[in-house]
């Protein structure tokens, strides 16, 4: 892979934040949606780990578990998500959403960069006001320190007169600058873990590439672990270390980009680098080759491996039984999948 993200050696392997088994839930009248069901990943100190999956597979549902702000009808229902600190490890889980250690850590330990910054924005108050109130909250600056900051994270981000824009507001901005000011506010704080949830999917192709290119140079300046969340393979060969790939709530395989990229091991990972056209390749008498079927609903999952009724590879009265295990293939590469390991793993090979 390129170095174009300023990517360094995986010398120590240093783990920030270890995800394991995490389980969250949503309660309504229809019954209980899994919406993270069984999801294990590492975040490196330093590097960029890469989220890929169809929509609904539960990315973005993971980050807001890590923050502790899923909605009120969602529960951490199982699993782990220890964050290593310098004052000492905590275990995300098992904070209370509403207190004040979360509190703490939000923003200025793990921050985050959303899909459609109108969201997040508060319309009634300026973006100046708002990029002030979480630096004070996490430091302890005057009102015109905070300001002062404020104007240089603007600069920083590459905001126009970011003095005159300290007192606009978000609707006053177009898409691209109001997510530059919110790359602004995540950032405030300097924050250990930066988690970017799809920051260029509401922007135009030119701006997606300003703004790409403004993460990629932060991330080398700040030296911070991040989080991007994304359904672009493009994207993440360009910005990533590691990657995890989800389906249906679940993880179904972790490891460097180098190794996922030119070693694909899980079927549904096979199926998505498949399915995207490659450059420097001819199309001529070369079709893509698209993943059959769809996603089911995450009230009517499949039984066994969730991915069997989509799998050319699928094994009757294995994959449609039983959950698959956690297999590492190679060192820091890992798969759900029975043809590495389980059953299906021991039949695959006695057939060999």
């Amino acid at each position: 892979m390129s170095d174009r993200a300023g990517r360094q050696p995986d010398a120590g392997q240093d783990i920030l934040l270890d995800v394991r088994d995490l389980e969250t839930h949503f309660i309504s009248r229809e019954g209980t949606l899994r919406a993270v069901d069984g999801v294990s990943f590492k975040v490196k100190k330093g590097r960029v780990l890469g989220i890929v999956g169809e929509s609904g597979c539960g990315k973005s549902v993971t980050s807001q578990s890590i923050l502790r702000i899923v909605p009120k009808n969602g529960v951490i229902a199982g699993g782990s998500m220890l964050l290593h600190r310098d004052s000492g490890d905590v275990d995300l889980a098992t904070l209370d959403p509403r207190g004040a250690e979360i509190r703490e850590i939000r923003g200025k330990e793990i921050a985050m960069v959303f899909q459609e910054p109108m969201t997040s924005f508060s319309p009634v108050y300026s973006v100046g006001n708002q990029i002030m109130e979480v630096i004070r909250l996490h430091q302890k600056l005057s009102k015109t320190e905070a300001a002062a900051e404020a104007v240089e994270m603007l600069r920083r981000v590459g905001m126009p007169n970011p003095e005159t824009l300290l007192n606009a507001y978000p609707f006053e901005l177009s898409g691209g600058m109001r997510q530059r000011a919110m790359i602004a506010m995540a950032l405030s704080c300097r924050p250990r873990l930066l988690i970017a949830d799809e920051p260029t999917s509401a922007l135009d192709v030119t701006v997606q590439a300003q703004i790409l290119e403004l993460l990629q140079s932060l991330m080398r300046e700040l030296d911070m672990a991040t989080m991007l969340i994304t359904h672009d393979l493009g994207v993440v060969a360009e910005l990533s270390h590691d990657l995890l790939i989800m389906y249906l709530g679940k993880s179904v395989e972790y490891g460097s980009v180098s190794d996922v990229f030119h070693d694909p091991k899980h079927p549904y990972t096979v199926g998505l680098l498949s399915s995207i056209p490659k450059l420097g390749v001819s199309s001529s008498g070369t079709e893509l080759t698209p993943i059959q079927g769809s996603v089911p609903s995450l009230y009517e999952i499949p039984p066994g491996c969730p991915f069997h009724p989509r799998c050319p590879r699928f094994m009757k009265g294995i994959c449609d039984v039983g959950s698959p295990p956690l297999v590492e293939v190679a060192p820091g590469h890992e798969v759900k999948c029975f043809l590495y390991g389980g059953a299906g793993g021991a039949a695959t090979r006695s057939d060999a």
